[in-house]
């Protein structure tokens, strides 16, 4: 079976961290080359981060730092879930390779057009750099098979009422892709909130001691406390799930649909606004939204992912 080919677009926080690991392990799955993108912390701490965590899994993937802002509004951080590095203040050493010398965008229009329609985009943060590229090269639309991001939401958000935080950071930006014709899988709160180890699962994730099992144990330990202080079930690994969907669909449930960016209003900024549950119908159906997920089997691809590292 041929490996589908993926370019993952990242913030690297605790739960990009995450799925970058779960990301590596899929036989599924081809990692051709990695973008930053200022989000959960600034893109300098995410390109180092992203540069870390593949010295983690002794790979050394190609890595691009991207966008340092949104394209009109001001850049805030996720620091107090993610800490103050982005990976719950867990420390791993410094990088041993630099981030390559082009710009996410061009470097991502180059594997575009090396993999001829078949690259998949995996985008787990404000999807600043993806849209750049789709602005800069408009025969992006020709060449990127799809995009599977983390963010949205079909009803509330988790950064203001209405709003998701990756699209909230850059609504401009999430506008531009949901409009660019390239087929969207939107993997939003709906469905990551149901993704989730609990933390005796991570126990036993930890239990292994290996460098990874013992970096997820630290990275995630303020994450969990903040979790389990807003009565969460578990740890939300949202970044996975549209990693898990690239590689097996078969574990989601979802339905096509409009959605669309609000970038205007004030109260509303943000929101992604589907069709899904509305007598209202858009004319065209842009993005499958995924609106669940076989939690069980979830966790153990999870679990057994980080487990499966050796030093």
């Amino acid at each position: 079976m041929s490996k589908i080919p993926v370019w993952f677009d990242a913030d690297t926080g605790v739960d990009d961290a995450t799925a970058l690991l779960l990301a590596n392990t899929l036989d599924e799955l081809e990692i051709v080359g990695i973008s930053c993108v200022a989000g959960n912390v600034p893109v300098d701490q995410v390109t180092k981060n992203t540069l870390q965590i593949c010295d983690l899994m002794n790979k050394q993937y190609p890595v691009y730092k991207g966008a340092e802002k949104p394209w009109f509004k001001e850049y805030h951080d996720a620091c107090f879930f993610h800490g103050k590095n982005g990976i719950g203040d867990a420390i791993l050493p410094e990088p041993t390779y630099e981030p390559g010398e082009a710009k996410a965008w061009d470097a991502l229009h180059e594997a575009a057009l090396r993999y001829e329609g078949k690259l998949e985009v995996i985008a787990v943060g404000p999807l600043t750099n993806i849209a750049t590229a789709i602005v800069k090269y408009p025969d992006l639309k020709k060449l990127v098979k799809r995009v599977l991001i983390m963010g949205g939401s079909a009803s509330g958000g988790n950064t203001t009422p209405a709003a998701e935080f990756n699209i909230y950071e850059d609504p401009h930006a999430a506008q531009t892709l949901f409009m660019s014709g390239i087929p969207v899988v939107m993997c939003g709160l709906e469905v990551t909130m149901k993704a989730y180890l609990t933390m005796e699962q991570i126990d036993e994730v930890h239990a292994h001691h290996t460098s990874v099992t013992d970096f997820y144990y630290a990275c995630t330990r303020r994450s969990h406390t903040v979790s389990k202080s807003l009565g969460l079930p578990g740890l939300c690994i949202h970044d996975a799930c549209p990693v898990l969907f690239a590689a097996h669909p078969e574990l989601f449930k979802g339905e096509e649909a409009g959605v669309f960016v609000e970038t205007q209003s004030e109260l509303t900024l943000g929101k992604t606004v589907t069709d899904l549950y509305s007598d209202f119908q858009f004319p065209e159906k842009n993005t499958f939204v995924v609106t669940d997920i076989d939690r069980d089997k979830f966790a153990k691809i999870m679990m057994d992912a980080l487990m499966s590292y050796r030093d």
